[in-house]
């Protein structure tokens, strides 16, 4: 029963240990190693944002959406950027529906004064994902992803939020988190975080997997794929990324390349080493990388396959 305890009821997080929390992850397919697996138990006892950093396509976004699958909790992400504001990220008023209601007001003989504090009230009030977060009855999952492609002005607003689970609003005053949200937050490590970040948070660093745990997510999220090409394409992959490629392929490319591998119906990565080259696309994403794989490099990667 994903997400949910032997009542029906959604999964309460905070009872239960590493090794159980593992167990509950690979259910909805995610192969927590052991790390990773104190690193959220402890998050969920201590309600602390957990900070995972690592480079990208490891799997840190995909914890966060297998930790709501787990327990049954909405997931609300917020995706960072550059000149990411608090109108995109906490709340903004309906200013179309303000205007209307202007309009209308002014056909009709009711008090200014009331009018006027209506207009900023919760009824026009638009929740971005930051405010949305604090105001659910039951805690979600909030993902912050890619917290270093965000400004360090919004970075030092967010303290705010981990701190206390709370957002000011002018026009309303300070609103406290009805329920209080697992966050999690991720990081490329493309910017320097602060100091002041990184203390109100619980971290954990994921690395790509080594070539047995690749394997292993593989068929969990892959059924019945043929074991001797599952091998194979896990091996070639480590040993490209061990090439001067600009973009390094993650788990993600991983699966997407032995779904195309199976769908062009290869068990075996030796019998169409054209084939193979041409699948390489899902694995190589940009113009640098696929002219350094060349065709005489696969065949090399190729060679130290078994």
């Amino acid at each position: 029963m994903t997400g949910e305890n032997e009542n029906g009821a959604a999964l309460d997080p905070k009872g239960l240990d590493p090794a159980g929390l593992a167990d509950r992850l690979a259910a909805v397919g995610y192969l927590a190693d052991e790390a990773l697996a104190m690193a959220l138990a402890l998050a969920g006892r201590l309600q602390r944002p957990l900070l995972l950093e690592g480079n990208p396509g490891v799997g840190k976004t995909a914890v966060a959406q297998a930790y709501a699958d787990m327990t049954g909790a909405r997931l609300i992400r917020l995706q960072c950027y550059e000149g990411l504001d608090v109108n995109a990220a906490v709340y903004e008023w309906d200013y179309r529906r303000q205007l209307l209601s202007i309009r209308l007001h002014e056909s009709e003989k009711t008090s200014t004064d009331a009018f006027a504090a209506s207009l900023f009230s919760d009824a026009y009030l638009l929740r971005r994902p930051l405010l949305d977060a604090i105001s659910q009855e039951s805690p979600p999952v909030l993902l912050i992803d890619e917290i270093d492609r965000a400004d360090e002005e919004f970075e030092a607003y967010l303290l705010e939020v981990l701190s206390d689970f709370q957002i000011s609003i002018p026009e309303l005053g300070t609103l406290k988190a009805t329920s209080r949200p697992t966050v999690i937050l991720t990081s490329n490590g493309t910017r320097a975080l602060s100091d002041a970040l990184r203390r109100r948070c619980l971290y954990a660093f994921l690395d790509f997997p080594d070539e047995d745990r690749e394997v292993a997510i593989v068929r969990a999220r892959l059924p019945g794929l043929d074991e001797d090409l599952c091998h194979q394409a896990v091996r070639f992959i480590h040993r490209l990324r061990r090439e001067d490629l600009e973009k390094t392929p993650g788990i993600a490319e991983t699966l997407d390349w032995i779904r195309a591998l199976f769908a062009l119906g290869l068990t075996d990565l030796h019998d169409n080493p054209a084939a193979v080259q041409q699948s390489l696309l899902c694995l190589l994403k940009t113009e640098a990388d696929i002219k350094a794989v060349a065709p005489e490099v696969t065949q090399r990667l190729l060679g130290q396959v078994a």
